[in-house]
């Protein structure tokens, strides 16, 4: 029996001095998505294959982070993580929720960790796939993490850059991504606001190596008094994010499994949507 489509809402809440539009579908223990950081991304469009699966069980929330999509477009470049995390904090108290069930690829990874880190009591279980600033400052960029950054440099964006981070560096099978939505992550990335002000930049200037390794968890000595139970689920042909960051989490954080998926890219959530979905039903403890 497949999926059947959730009703979902589209609003706007106030969050501190920022507009955070979000969507929402689905009731029970809430559930928020935290999308990636790359050029045009949005929350319904990166979790397009899983928001239906969720919402039978939870209400899913799914917002645009700061700088993406229909949300204000602010990041604190000194310390991204840190704001982001803010940011989520702020985000789920503006909603009224206890604590939430956090799932985030990548950038949204990255935040749901930090805030998990800073205010562990605003969350119930932690889904990460591939998150950002695993041993980032230990070894050279990836080729898909200097595609992602470069993305607003040189001549600036371009249909080409995008379909080639996507299909080179963003799944496995460039097949499995349709011409549709690279269109639709296209025309996201040229918002006039966006390309002033891109979200994700590399670190420059005379901070640049201090905000590095602040956006480097390996170096956070509170990462291993995390109790939280949490799962990491990460591609193991990942092109942006290294694999080997799945184990070093594994190793650090008390209560922390992870799972390697054959033939997959950065984006489990996308490419092994039925997997991904019955192993985070089964994790955030769903009752089927």
């Amino acid at each position: 029996m497949g999926v059947q489509q959730a009703s979902r809402t589209e609003q706007t809440i106030s969050v501190d001095d920022r507009e955070i539009f979000f969507t929402e579908a689905g009731t029970g223990p809430a559930v928020v998505l935290l999308h990636g950081g790359g050029a045009g991304a949005t929350g319904a469009s990166n979790y397009a294959r899983n928001i239906d699966a969720l919402a039978e069980h939870f209400r899913v929330i799914v917002p645009d982070m700061p700088g993406y999509g229909r949300s204000t477009k602010y990041i604190d470049h000194s310390d991204p993580f840190g704001d982001l995390a803010a940011f989520l904090g702020g985000f789920i108290d503006a909603l009224g929720l206890k604590k939430a069930h956090l799932v985030g690829n990548s950038y949204g990874g990255a935040a749901a960790l930090r805030l998990t880190i800073e205010r562990p009591e605003l969350v119930d279980r932690l889904i990460l796939m591939g998150p950002g600033g695993i041993g980032t400052t230990r070894a050279l960029p990836t080729a898909g993490l200097n595609s992602l950054l470069a993305y607003y440099g040189g001549k600036g964006p371009s249909k080409e850059k995008i379909t080639a981070f996507i299909r080179d560096y963003l799944v496995y099978d460039p097949t499995d991504v349709p011409d549709e939505l690279i269109e639709l992550r296209y025309q996201a990335s040229i918002d006039p606001e966006v390309v002033a002000n891109p979200p994700l930049r590399r670190p420059s200037g005379p901070t640049a190596l201090r905000t590095l390794w602040r956006m480097d968890f390996s170096r956070d000595s509170r990462l291993a008094e995390v109790q939280t139970q949490t799962l990491v689920i990460w591609g193991a042909r990942d092109k942006v994010n290294r694999p080997s960051g799945a184990l070093m989490l594994a190793e650090t954080m008390p209560n922390c499994d992870a799972r390697l998926v054959a033939k997959t890219g950065h984006w489990v959530q996308w490419e092994q949507a039925d997997l991904f979905n019955a192993t985070a039903l089964d994790f955030l403890g769903a009752v089927r």
